[in-house]
Order: structure tokens, then C-alpha cells, then sequence
């Protein structure tokens, strides 16, 4: 195990390569904070773009002022998982979502998954993040 916070330690079995983007594993302690999925739609529920992208951006932003709610900051998050509605627009994403992403998280790379789906409940998503995160006590 490798120490990367105060308040958690990365998992990262020797002899493994490193992930790219996310940790494979994450043990923490202190105070849970679960987030229900978010979306890509702003404050008065409504979707700005219909950009793979920018709908990310937006959710990821949804997520950390939900979670300063909590006092949680990007570096609690231990866990994302990634819902998409097209794996090919994710993969074509991937440049702009890295810098997405470290703009808003810097480099903290928790725990991820990305699952493709059929289809979301807001019918314009096209992405939903769930999170979690330990705020230390």
C-alpha cells in the first residue's frame, strides 16, 4: 500500500502496472459522503450542451459544490462511477476530459468505473457520475 493522504491509502498490489487516470483500490477513514448520480444540467435543471465534454464538466461541477456541502473537497473523493451513454463518445473524449478533469480535481485519482448504459432517465445525459467520498474527522 502506498501512502498518497492523511485520511486514505491507495491500493496498488505489487507488481501491477499503475492505472491511468483512477487508483484501483482505496481504503480511508473518517466521515462517509455518498452522492447521488449527477448529470450534466446546471442549477435550474437544464442541460447548457449537448457536448459529451461539457456535459462532463458540469457534472463533475455538480458534484464538488455538492460536496463542500459536506465540507468535502475534491480530495475526498474515493470513489466515481461513470455512467455513459456511448463508450465510443467517452474514448473520443478523453483528451478533453483529462483536462476537464484535472482542472476541476487536480491530480487526485480515486477509485472509477465507467459502465456504458442503454440510456439514462434524463433522456438528454449523456453521462451520469455517482461519488463518494470520507472527509476526515
Amino acid at each position: 500500500m502506498k501512502q498518497s493522504a492523511k485520511h486514505f491509502q491507495v491500493l496498488q498490489p505489487q507488481g501491477w502496472p499503475m492505472p491511468r487516470g483512477y487508483a484501483n483500490g482505496i481504503v480511508a477513514q473518517g466521515r462517509l459522503v455518498f452522492l447521488a448520480g449527477m448529470v450534466g444540467w446546471n442549477r435550474q435543471r437544464v442541460f447548457e450542451s449537448d457536448d459529451f465534454a461539457a456535459q462532463t464538466r458540469q457534472a463533475l461541477q455538480n458534484i464538488l459544490e455538492t460536496l463542500a456541502e459536506a465540507g468535502g473537497r475534491p480530495e475526498h473523493l474515493v470513489r466515481l462511477t461513470w455512467f455513459v451513454t456511448s463508450k465510443q463518445e467517452y474514448l473520443d473524449s478523453l483528451p478533453a476530459l483529462g483536462e476537464i478533469y484535472r482542472a476541476l480535481m487536480g491530480r487526485h485519482y480515486p477509485a472509477m468505473s465507467v459502465v456504458e448504459v442503454k440510456a439514462l432517465m434524463e433522456a438528454q445525459a449523456k453521462v451520469e457520475i455517482e461519488a463518494t467520498a470520507v472527509i476526515p474527522e
